[in-house]
């Protein structure tokens, strides 16, 4: 990460984005125990950063403490889903349209060429290369609605469902892994905010029915 060339970002902030990110592209399974020692040794990081990292990823419930100096990343029930589908469906298309009104060209470019990372990703089956890119897509389109306390919440949210996603790509491969990213550019390049709004909100129920599907 280029972030590990900075000096100026401290060694607890390096060890919690690693390991956060380690959770959104599902390198953790649910219900996956993990002891903090071998988290120590996974990230070449010495024991304090490692339990702040976990101290904050298990306040946004990314994580769980087990008892024994150990944690793994929760195991989601239907009902889980069915919340976190309520929430995203509720403030990710809002982000979007928020986004819509002030994104630039620029900006617009730089979300075509992820795009074209996760086409790519899954036409290799490369599922974790998926996660990583189809994250950056939501993220940095939120990024361009300014609206900072939501895409905070948003971004919980997608830790959440990180694990769950691998998972279900593992058994079904990238093919399943169909997104409505398309859609949303070719709105932003219209400028039709309600069209991108609807784009992402299609976008988000169709991997939520694919998710309800493999748990099947």
């Amino acid at each position: 990460m280029d972030d590990a060339q900075s000096p100026k970002v401290p060694a607890h902030e390096l060890v919690y984005r690693r390991l956060r990110e380690m959770i959104l592209c599902g390198e953790l399974e649910p219900g996956q125990a993990v002891t903090i020692q071998g988290l120590v040794q996974e990230l070449d990081a010495g024991m304090t950063p490692v339990r702040e990292a976990i101290r904050r990823l298990t306040a946004e419930n990314a994580l769980e403490f087990l008892g024994n100096r150990r944690v793994c990343v929760p195991v989601l029930r239907a009902d889980d889903i069915e919340e976190l589908a309520f929430a995203r469906l509720a403030l990710e298309p809002q982000l979007a349209i928020w986004a819509a009104e002030k994104i630039t060209p620029e900006a617009i470019l730089e979300l075509e060429a992820i795009d074209q990372e996760v086409n790519r990703a899954i036409d290799r089956g490369d599922v974790r290369s998926y996660l990583i890119q189809n994250y950056r897509f939501h993220a940095t389109l939120y990024a361009a609605s300014e609206a900072r306390t939501t895409v905070a919440l948003a971004d919980t949210l997608w830790l959440r469902m990180g694990p769950s996603l691998r998972v279900m790509g593992g058994r079904f491969g990238t093919a399943t892994l169909d997104d409505k990213h398309a859609d949303a550019i070719a709105a932003l390049r219209r400028k039709d905010a309600t069209g991108v709004g609807a784009a992402i909100y299609a976008d988000i129920a169709q991997g939520f029915d694919q998710i309800r599907s493999s748990m099947s």
